[in-house]
């Protein structure tokens, strides 16, 4: 039987070793679990007032606000507040995020998904400042949701690879291209339904998307410089590492051949076991060797 302290580092092992596409999709996921917890937190203690992470991470329409919370067009596009937003936004990003990963690399999916989102903010954050029609919503608005983000990988998906054929339940073979024109048909038309933020944000992550795989089909990166940006952000936060360096002195080439040998046969030890038992009968260390030596591959 497997403990909670089982279920939690496997879920982080996954995080760790898994896909930018696992990632962002576990992420998403915490933070949506921590709201509801939040929600709950409110109605068994009978505190009054709007849930405190929903101030902190949407993002607000009015300039004024915004200026306050600056970080909001970031983590806005990681909060959910209804099940049935995450599970149609996290449906549509792993199916499509696979699709993706056929043809780019993880980085370029993180980086259009966060592109897309900041995309998306700027659509709704002008919008709502510029026309007069949401002048009375204005200082109540604000935007939450992964759908520009989302919206940002289906079309660029469907601009980078027009082609590609799905099988949709009761409708059968459909191309990228007519899913990604009905989608964003009909954001447009459901501009009045209400939801008018949400569907010019998605509007604005569609753009990005269709840019992006615009460019990249002529040889350029439209997220090359964002993702520099983004990892020098990440190494000020990354702890540096406690272990000493060392290096390597020359092998000879029978020292070498010895090495490759033991190691290979270490691996073959660790895929017996996984044939008869499972990746979850894996020690940490043998989940580690497995994980070092795919890399080398």
């Amino acid at each position: 039987m497997m403990t909670g302290n089982g279920i939690f580092d496997e879920l982080k092992d996954t995080f760790k070793h898994g896909s930018m596409l696992t990632r962002l999709i576990y992420v998403n996921l915490g933070v949506f679990v921590l709201v509801k917890l939040v929600d709950a937190a409110y109605l068994l203690f009978a505190i009054q007032g709007s849930n405190f992470l929903i101030d902190w991470l949407a993002a607000p329409a009015q300039f004024s606000q915004l200026l306050y919370k600056p970080w909001t067009i970031f983590t806005y596009m990681f909060l959910h507040q209804q099940f049935l937003h995450i599970l149609f936004n996290l449906l549509w990003l792993y199916w499509l995020g696979k699709i993706f990963l056929e043809y780019l690399t993880g980085k370029q999916l993180l980086n259009v998904y966060l592109l897309g989102g900041l995309s998306g903010a700027f659509f709704y954050v002008l919008a709502y400042n510029v026309f007069p029609g949401f002048e009375n919503a204005l200082p109540f608005s604000y935007a939450l949701g992964a759908s520009a983000g989302v919206l940002a990988i289906v079309i660029a998906t469907a601009v980078y690879v027009p082609n590609y054929t799905i099988y949709l339940l009761f409708i059968g073979p459909v191309k990228l291209k007519y899913i990604a024109l009905v989608s964003v048909l009909l954001d447009l038309i459901l501009i009045t339904d209400g939801n008018a933020g949400g569907h010019l944000a998605h509007l604005g992550g569609a753009l990005f998307g269709y840019l992006y795989s615009s460019q990249l089909k002529n040889g350029n990166d439209l997220s090359q410089g964002f993702g520099k940006i983004m990892d020098t952000l990440a190494g000020w936060f990354k702890p540096k590492s406690k272990l000493k360096v060392t290096y390597r002195r020359g092998e000879t080439e029978i020292e070498y051949n010895a090495r490759k040998q033991t190691e290979q046969k270490e691996i073959d030890v660790i895929l017996e076991k996984i044939a008869k038992s499972g990746y979850e009968s894996l020690s940490s260390k043998e989940k580690e060797i497995l994980f070092r030596q795919s890399r080398k591959n």
